[in-house]
């Protein structure tokens, strides 16, 4: 696939600046490009790096200074990110191709319900009293246990797992070994004090509609009730959500984060990468915690909080600097 410069901007809607000849086949990192690749400048601290690159054309915020530069272009638009986001459906290779709508080494039971246009890959399992909405797709070695419900258009990838009960909404995306449903993480001392006894978990998780989660992330069941992701949270890989926790609308959590039990997030709360949340703790609607914080208290709503223990974040900046003037000493 390749576009002039023009075509691409009748899609972005831009404002054009300048021109190029070069037939445009592919996306590519500023400073990696090449002379038939477009790229993107989001902020002031990359405009240094254009010059050398060899891009015949740049997407770039309208508020930065630059000139296009002979045979090359610029698309001036609002927001950068958002305007690649768009370009790079363009070019966005087709997913996997299934042969079969179903595989004739996928198991399915016969009381599970089977929508229209679903795909079921190879070696998959479906079990009794599933209902596969419209254009489900499983990719090969998904299992998907009894009585769960998954919606429309939603798309599973290779090696996840979803247990018995759960409900998972529609335009969903789990990548690759995502684990739903696995039993919540209870255990109390026996009562001869020579053990641990495990609480039942009897729970399910309920997922919202235009969910992503990534590779490697599991959602737990709850002990009773539902662990619950709102509508339109995006989950990152490595992520652990504990049982009973409850996510609001539009939530984000970075790799290598983490809900204890029974932890609620408002809407839009955007949790970084390793930061660990404890138990029974609300996160109000619009908070940021910081990467490699720890959260221990409530946080306010349209707080941002950093470090460990997890504080205001001014707070925690001005004790950095006063820790690190000390050391100089």
């Amino acid at each position: 696939m390749s576009y002039t410069i023009e075509e691409i901007n009748d899609l972005l809607k831009g404002e054009l600046v300048g021109h190029t000849t070069h037939k445009i086949d592919s996306p590519e990192q500023l400073q990696h490009a090449k002379s038939n690749q477009i790229t993107f400048i989001g902020s002031v601290k990359y405009l240094k790096f254009w010059s050398d690159s060899k891009a015949c054309a740049a997407i770039v915020n309208d508020n930065l200074t630059i000139e296009a530069g002979d045979n090359r272009a610029l698309i001036k638009v609002k927001n950068a990110d958002l305007a690649m986001a768009k370009l790079l459906e363009m070019f966005n290779p087709a997913p996997p191709v299934m042969e079969h709508d179903i595989h004739p080494t996928a198991v399915v039971h016969e009381s599970a319900k089977i929508g229209n246009g679903c795909k079921i890959g190879a070696n998959c399992y479906v079990g009794k009293d599933v209902i596969l909405e419209d254009h489900v797709t499983l990719y090969p070695n998904v299992c998907v246990f009894d009585e769960t419900i998954i919606g429309n258009h939603t798309v599973i990838w290779s090696g996840t797992v979803i247990r018995e009960r759960c409900i998972i909404g529609s335009h969903c995306i789990f990548h690759t070994n995502v684990s739903i449903g696995a039993d919540g993480f209870g255990y109390r001392p026996s009562d001869d004090g020579r053990g641990l006894t495990k609480i039942p978990q009897i729970g399910n998780v309920i997922i919202g509609h235009y969910v992503e989660i990534g590779a490697n992330s599991c959602v737990d069941r709850a002990k009773f009730s539902s662990t619950i992701i709102g509508d339109g949270c995006k989950i990152d890989n490595l992520v652990q959500i504990a049982h009973n926790s409850v996510m609001g609308r539009s939530c984000i959590m970075a790799g290598h984060s983490g809900l204890a039990g029974s932890v609620t997030l408002g809407d839009g709360v955007i949790i970084g990468g390793s930061a660990s949340i404890k138990d029974h703790t609300t996160i109000h609607s619009g908070a940021t915690v910081g990467a490699g914080s720890g959260v221990m208290n409530d946080v306010e709503a349209g707080k941002t909080v950093l470090g460990y223990p997890a504080q205001d974040a001014r707070d925690t900046l001005k004790q950095w600097v006063a820790l690190k003037r000390l050391t100089k000493k």
